[in-house]
């Protein structure tokens, strides 16, 4: 594919810390092979820097907010890009509001403008809000160029507010380099790696570790907390009195994060809630590792029962046994999963297909 050069594309989003999806995806995209096919420009819209928060209201967070409505303006209005592409625009009521501007702003400069939904629950967004509220979401979004969503499974989200040749589909993708381990054949080592939400299924974990209660099984859970203090105590004082081998980790990035993929031997990430194409499923896929996981989003386009891991019901630790069980028992089954993880991975998730993804759509939405 031919792409000139000179071709100015500006990224609003997020970048990490807090270690979360969209500012991993923001983050992922301005050092991929994107800025060697375009010009980016990166406008960074971070205001919280832990997960504890996430979602608190604040005067200091309004004027911050204000403050970067002013600068994105001014940047907009210097720059002149050829499209504004916005990495995650936001599934709730009060942070779509808080996006408009950033969605409008080109438009008054009529310059094009794509946004991503990194989730799967914005159709619940405007069937439970009020009418005004929806219609002006939906004004908006017909304001916009272009929608992407996560997977093919997603496109019905916007099916009844913008036209079907504006829902663009790329999902995530990247390249990781993971250290060379020598595994043992101690103890099948089973990871969880995401945020300790309840949300994303961590208690039905730690409930299939105790239920399976293997002594030839290591489970390592690494994420970080939110305030929920009451969720956070019932979670420890179950893994304080088990007798089961499980590690906690806080947060985990770079080396650290690489290297407990290296040593695992299966990950498990069952989310209960709405979900777009999570990361650590790329990562878990590139790793080589048979995924359990629940059928949340686009999660089935990556995970595909029987071949490279297993979908489970959502809250259902006895399934995620069942599983683990199969696999702890029939090792050519785990070997024959990591591989059709890896080869998933390099067909569809790389960084390489990513790019190519991107690129289709920005070309395609700059010439409309």
């Amino acid at each position: 594919m031919e792409i000139a050069q000179n071709k100015k594309i500006m990224v609003i989003g997020k970048l990490p810390p807090p270690i979360m999806g969209p500012a991993l995806a923001t983050q992922i995209l301005l050092n991929s092979d994107l800025k060697n096919r375009y010009d980016l420009v990166h406008f960074d819209i971070t205001i919280n820097k832990t997960i504890k928060t996430q979602g608190e209201l604040s005067l200091k967070k309004v004027f911050q907010s204000f403050k970067l409505y002013v600068g994105y303006w001014k940047t907009v209005r210097k720059e002149r890009p050829d499209l504004v592409f916005m990495t995650s625009f936001s599934q709730s009521v009060i942070g779509f509001f808080k996006d408009i501007p950033y969605l409008l702003i080109p438009w008054c400069y009529n310059t094009k403008v794509i946004g991503e939904l990194r989730g799967s629950n914005f159709k619940n967004l405007l069937n439970s809000t009020n009418s005004i509220n929806a219609a002006i979401i939906v004004w908006v979004l017909r304001r916009i160029d272009g929608v992407i969503v996560l997977g093919k499974n997603l496109r019905y989200i916007f099916s009844d507010v913008v036209q079907a040749e504006k829902i663009f589909v790329v999902p995530n993708g990247a390249n990781y380099s993971f250290p060379i381990v020598s595994k043992t054949n101690e103890k099948i080592n089973v990871l969880y790696l995401a945020n300790m939400y309840k949300t994303k299924g961590v208690h039905s974990v730690v409930d299939a570790a105790i239920k399976l209660n293997n002594p030839n099984c290591r489970f390592t859970f690494a994420g970080g907390w939110r305030s929920d203090e009451k969720f956070k105590d019932y979670l420890t004082k179950r893994i304080e009195e088990s007798n089961v081998d499980i590690t906690v980790l806080p947060p985990v990035s770079g080396f650290k994060k690489y290297e407990l993929f290296a040593n695992a031997d299966i990950f498990v990430f069952p989310p209960i809630a709405p979900e777009g194409h999570p990361w650590v499923l790329v990562e878990a896929m590139a790793a080589g590792l048979p995924i359990i996981s629940t059928d949340q989003g686009a999660i089935v386009e990556s995970v595909i029962d029987g071949e490279n891991g297993f979908i489970v019901s959502s809250n259902s630790p006895a399934q995620i046994v069942e599983k683990l069980q199969l696999l702890i028992d029939d090792k050519s089954m785990r070997e024959e999963m990591a591989k059709k993880s890896k080869l998933f991975h390099t067909q569809k998730f790389s960084e390489n297909q990513m790019v190519e993804n991107f690129s289709a759509v920005f070309e395609k939405v700059i010439g409309q």
